[in-house]
């Protein structure tokens, strides 16, 4: 999936093998687990309105909408093939499963916006042991207010910033700033894992989680090499 790069010199050939295939997994995640959430959830309740389901499906949205944004404007301020690679990768993945995430909506009849605030979900405590074969996690929803920012969410004065710089600068901030980003989605995929048994849901939060911790390390190299 990922843009070739023509006539210009790699770096760190095996990391990148990894990132790539951690990309085509979670889209190979994603796309078994629409398939299997079908069948599997034939016999289960459809999520209600107020469910977790359905709040991780309307703001986990609204998070990817936002690393698509960082990441295509990066893309358009360097010409480094490393950072241009990881960019494309993160934007086709995070568009592809906003997608996915929009169709769960319109299959359990619900409406893309929500009842209530955003993360109103999380701030709801988790079943005892939690809801993903007793996934444990300190997270009660304490830390969080609906209606306030989601967790790793870049601020409109941070994204103003990033399109005004170029070059190495302008990665070094789009590292930081996506770093930020993908812990926040990796809280927001446990709070679900914390709070749902439904396949479909668990089986993409499971791959956000995977792929992002993954994506977190390598950006943590890459921003200690532009240092």
């Amino acid at each position: 999936m990922s843009e070739p790069v023509v006539d210009a010199p790699r770096r760190g050939v095996g990391r990148w093998a990894a990132v790539v295939a951690a990309s085509v997994a979670v889209i190979a995640v994603a796309g078994v687990a629409f398939a299997f959430g079908r069948l599997s959830t034939l016999g289960e309740e459809t999520p209600a309105n107020a469910s977790a389901e359905a709040g991780f499906a309307r703001d986990m949205q609204v998070h990817h909408q936002q690393g698509v944004e960082l990441a295509m404007i990066v893309r358009d301020a360097t010409d480094d093939p490393d950072v241009r690679l990881l960019a494309y990768d993160i934007a086709t993945a995070q568009a592809q499963q906003s997608g996915q995430m929009y169709g769960w909506l319109a299959e359990w009849g619900l409406p893309q916006a929500g009842p209530e605030p955003s993360m109103t979900w999380m701030t709801r405590p988790a079943p005892d042991g939690g809801g993903h074969d007793g996934h444990d996690s300190s997270d009660d929803g304490a830390a969080h207010v609906p209606g306030e920012p989601m967790p790793g969410l870049a601020t409109p004065e941070e994204v103003a910033e990033l399109r005004g710089l170029e070059g190495v600068e302008a990665e070094r901030r789009f590292l930081e700033l996506m770093i930020t980003h993908h812990q926040g989605a990796v809280e927001m995929a446990d709070a679900v894992l914390d709070r749902s048994t439904y396949p479909v849901v668990v089986s993409l939060a499971d791959a956000i989680v995977r792929s992002q911790q993954a994506e977190i390390e390598l950006m943590e190299t890459m921003l200690a090499e532009r240092s």
